[in-house]
């Protein structure tokens, strides 16, 4: 696996997982599962510890109904939320992983969580971040040295893992939507979750040589969904006193300029996905919900073909519906979610388990035939 990445997770009492226990990650994890299986509340806690990154967790949470929202089935039954996520070493030199904890507790009146947060290397003991807090230590120990002073110490390098996640949701492609508007040109650092800066983005990458063939490869994927795109055109308008972008483009044959609402949802969902997956420095974590939403089948295949290339190059978490998304990987990169009496479980397929259904089926066909038994429960 890569330096920094996710290797197991561990988590108790969020949502609908009651217990997940040291449930191991690859660089490729495709999760899926009927509506309302658990899918989205996996992904939710990698928004959430973004959030706590930021030192935003407080925000997080009123703004999804409280803390009392985030037990599972509720405060009587669940006191606490537990997690620990254990990363691969940064370093060739190193001995071990490093790990994160963190317990969440709600304070009086069940709106807000108070945290209490260790780290540990594999050859110290844990150590606390400080006392319960409602917001995060993780970024004040993001300059942690080693204790004798002469390395990075384990809060950097969790830091490090954690702050470059990025949970990618391009579900709003309303007419509305960020990334259809404009958008100031420095804005340029990474992509943004909801793709609001895609423009500035895009022009960035134009721009610079260092990125030029980045730039291409995007462009020429897009062109393989919509055969009559030509080229991105991002012309900076001045607006007030910013300078600002949008997305537009070129059709084949015309020098007349599309706007963003000539864009199909689609279409642009797809350019978003795009720019995520073939961008020049990826995080450490590409987590996307439902990639296939709104898309073409061959879109579909596409996308596919560019998630595994992204996961050559960073760790990618999918969570997905679909057969025909499934058709595109390996039965080894599925990790099925079901939901029985309210608790959601998680399932790492194995070859050996489908060798022979396999011969005659493809891995799609074999989630919808319930092969792969992970379809709506009722309870």
């Amino acid at each position: 696996m890569m330096k920094g990445a996710l290797e197991r997770l561990s988590v108790s009492g969020f949502k609908s997982i009651r217990e997940l226990k040291c449930f191991p990650m690859n660089n490729l994890n495709i999760f899926v599962g009927a509506n309302g299986a658990g899918k989205s509340n996996l992904t939710e806690l990698f928004s959430m510890l973004s959030a706590m990154i930021q030192k935003n967790f407080s925000k997080f949470i009123l703004e999804r109904g409280g803390a009392d929202a985030f037990l599972y089935t509720g405060p009587k039954v669940t006191t606490a939320i537990t997690t620990e996520f254990v990363f691969t070493s940064h370093s060739e030199n190193a001995k071990g992983p490093n790990i994160y904890r963190f317990e969440a507790t709600p304070a009086a009146g069940g709106r807000r969580f108070l945290l209490s947060e260790e780290r540990e290397y594999v050859t110290t003991n844990p150590r606390s971040y400080g006392t319960p807090s409602e917001e995060s230590r993780l970024r004040d120990e993001k300059d942690e040295k080693s204790w004798d002073g002469q390395w990075n110490g384990v809060g950097h390098f969790v830091f490090q893992s954690i702050s470059n996640w990025m949970v990618y949701h391009f579900h709003d492609t309303s007419a509305n939507a960020p990334m259809r508007r404009y958008e100031i040109v420095e804005d340029t650092r990474r992509l943004r979750p909801d793709a609001s800066n895609i423009a500035p983005f895009l022009l960035h990458l134009k721009e610079h040589s260092a990125y030029a063939s980045h730039y291409a490869e995007i462009a020429n994927a897009v062109r393989l969904v919509i055969p009559f795109f030509d080229d991105f055109k991002l012309d900076v308008r001045k607006m007030g006193e910013a300078e600002k972008v949008a997305l537009s483009w070129l059709q084949k044959g015309s020098d007349f300029p599309m706007q963003p609402y000539h864009l199909s949802d689609g279409s642009i969902r797809f350019i978003c996905l795009a720019a995520a997956l073939l961008q020049p420095r990826p995080p450490s974590m590409i987590v996307i919900d439902e990639p296939e939403l709104g898309l073409h089948p061959e879109a579909i295949a596409i996308v596919s073909e560019l998630i595994r290339d992204a996961a050559k190059r960073t760790q990618v978490v999918i969570a997905t519906q679909s057969p025909l998304l499934l058709d595109q990987f390996g039965i080894e990169d599925i990790v099925v979610v079901k939901r029985r009496d309210g608790e959601s479980s998680f399932e790492r397929l194995e070859r050996s388990d489908y060798d022979q259904w396999l011969e005659g089926y493809s891995v799609g066909e074999l989630w919808t035939k319930n092969v792969i038994q992970g379809g709506a429960t009722h309870e």
